[in-house]
């Protein structure tokens, strides 16, 4: 488990991160969001005592990851797939982190099976594909068969192939009681692959719950419904709670209520129903109208 209290991170003037509190738990698929300039590669540099913060504190499993021995065993990240030795071989940079971190040469030979790069575990780095270099980057991540894992947009330059296989392996490590905590851009993917979400802007926390209770937060998100008794209905519904937009003489759109609920209390006021619709707005949509004020670097149309 990952926790974060209150933490910060000050550069002189700017402030990169400010008072941010939230937890990653194990077994789940935990997604990390914001616009560029958010400040996720600090925070993800903080966990791993790369960055020091300026005030607050952030453990994993309770303790700093500087204080836990044989890194490796803990907490696997990848932060970034090009930041190796490219004259080395992926055998030998392996090997090399699993003798510095007392794991067996096995677990070496084990991993670079499961990335698929047995067939070029002799070959250096430096002629990999950026596919390629993520996939020895996830390797390395998985070497010390850790219960925390890290990883930094880890689907960049892979395949389609490659994708799929991505996401089912970190469905696999959360349903083994892991903590998975994966940065990125691409929200088709974040919203197929991650279940919870961890959602930053301008280095402040907007969001921290499941995918699709961030996603029923956009204004796009609601309940269709239309009736012959919409005027009473509309009352009815407000009545309980929900938010009620006329949408003509007979159509309503409806949030803060399930199309279920809507129909029970429709039965029960006797009010006939013509269409009762769920209309869901996506991870992105939700992600694009929440975070529009922490947009850093905003395009406009000419």
């Amino acid at each position: 488990m990952i926790e974060a209290l209150e933490l910060t991170k000050r550069y002189g003037r700017t402030t990169a991160i400010h008072g941010l509190t939230f937890t990653v738990r194990p077994g789940h698929v935990t997604g990390f969001l914001g616009p560029n300039g958010a400040g996720k590669s600090t925070t993800l540099r903080m966990i791993l005592g790369l960055h020091t913060p300026t005030s607050g504190d952030v453990t994993i499993d309770g303790r700093r990851f500087r204080d836990l021995p044989r890194g490796l065993r803990h907490v696997g990240a990848l932060l970034d797939a090009g930041d190796v030795h490219g004259g080395r071989t992926a055998l030998a940079q392996l090997t090399a982190l699993a003798h510095s971190n007392a794991v067996p040469r096995r677990r070496v030979l084990e991993v670079i099976d499961l990335v698929g790069l047995s067939t070029v575990a002799d070959r250096r780095i430096g002629t990999y594909s950026l596919g390629m270099r993520q996939r020895l980057g996830i390797a390395t991540a998985l070497l010390g068969d850790p219960p925390v894992l890290l990883f930094d947009e880890p689907l960049n330059g892979l395949d389609p192939e490659g994708v799929l296989w991505v996401r089912t392996l970190f469905h696999q490590l959360a349903a083994e009681g892991r903590t998975v905590f994966v940065s990125s851009h691409l929200m088709s993917e974040m919203e197929a692959t991650a279940d919870q979400l961890v959602v930053i802007g301008r280095g402040e926390l907007i969001a921290a719950q499941s995918v699709a209770d961030f996603a029923a937060r956009a204004t796009g998100a609601g309940v269709r419904v239309r009736s012959p008794h919409a005027v009473r209905l509309a009352a009815d519904l407000s009545a309980e709670g929900a938010t009620v937009r006329r949408q003509g003489a007979d159509i309503l759109e409806v949030s803060g209520m399930t199309a279920a609920r809507i129909g029970e209390l429709a039965y029960t006021h006797r009010c006939m129903l013509q269409e009762l619709t769920t209309r869901n707005a996506s991870l992105e949509a939700a992600f694009m109208e929440l975070t529009a004020d922490s947009v850093e670097y905003a395009s406009h149309d000419a």
